[in-house]
């Protein structure tokens, strides 16, 4: 399996991802949910302070991943430019999530269901709560449709030809793209069974204080 991470933003001249929470980088607590659900591969997307987090990955950390690199080149590209200029590392399949989220879950399991669904692009991770997803039975019916019962996870199953005909060097959102997947009804939903937690937030902090991840 396959995740691709979109990239934090930057505090005190430090991206995000390497922010402390409970006396370690964000970026490990993370790198261990991916090797706990069956991750091989890493492509971690970063901008103009991502050797900070290559230098760090390279020398602190050895899970066995397979981990590599999509700089930005300097350009506000959005989130979905972003995704696109690591288009060449990318395989058929994977899996997508963001540098500032923990998510206490099983990262296969939208990947899963999207393997046994030909037929969809993608499989977003939503969970129940005030926010703009809405679904028709297992799909998205509407994306960013206003105050909804579901809202995005953070972690999205995506087949590499959903990012077809899109030019390298294009500044878009990926909210453009799961609109246009719910439009076609090609865009599933996986319910997450826990909530999800923001770096810097209380709760991450309490989560990860009864939740251990062993060194």
């Amino acid at each position: 399996m396959q995740i691709v991470v979109l990239p934090s933003g930057v505090s005190s001249d430090a991206p995000l991802s390497l922010q402390l929470v409970r006396g370690r980088p964000f970026i490990d607590w993370q790198l261990d949910g991916f090797v706990a659900s069956g991750a091989q591969s890493v492509v971690l997307c970063v901008g103009a302070l991502g050797e900070q987090i290559e230098s760090h990955v390279r020398r602190a950390l050895d899970r066995g991943l397979s981990v590599s690199y999509s700089y930005d080149g300097g350009q506000l590209l959005g989130s979905g430019g972003t995704l696109r200029r690591a288009f060449a590392r990318l395989e058929a399949e994977f899996v997508l999530t963001f540098a500032e989220r923990y998510l206490p879950f099983d990262y296969s399991a939208p990947l899963q269901d999207l393997h046994a669904h030909p037929e969809a692009l993608a499989t977003m991770s939503v969970s129940r709560g005030a926010g703009s997803v809405a679904l028709e039975g297992e799909l998205v019916s509407s994306y960013d449709a206003g105050l909804q019962d579901f809202c995005s996870y953070g972690a999205i199953a995506l087949r590499r030809s959903a990012l077809d005909g899109i030019e390298d060097g294009a500044v878009w959102n990926l909210d453009a793209l799961f609109r246009k997947l719910a439009r076609q009804r090609k865009l599933r939903a996986f319910v997450a069974p826990e909530p999800a937690y923001d770096i810097g937030s209380p709760e991450l902090e309490q989560h990860l204080a009864s939740h251990p991840v062993e060194l």
